[in-house]
């Protein structure tokens, strides 16, 4: 990444952050499905709307959270 991208990210990067981050416990979780929920809301199927590659990467940090910490639940 060019150093000047670097310099664009670092002044926004503490208050992003608290939204946008590795899930490390429930509480995270909870928060990252309810941003999403909002993300759906106002984006919906528009992949052409600003932000949809946020809602493209909080779906996956919530899956990659599910993955490694919620059991699945097997069918009998």
């Amino acid at each position: 990444m060019p150093a000047i991208y670097i310099e664009q990210i670092t002044p926004v990067w503490n208050d992003f952050s608290k939204f946008v981050h590795v899930l490390h416990n429930e509480y995270d979780y909870q928060n990252a499905v309810e941003l999403l929920d909002n993300l759906i809301d106002t984006v919906g199927e528009n992949e052409n709307h600003p932000l949809a590659s946020l809602m493209e990467l909080v779906g996956v940090l919530i899956e990659q959270y599910e993955d490694n910490n919620i059991p699945e639940i097997s069918l009998i």
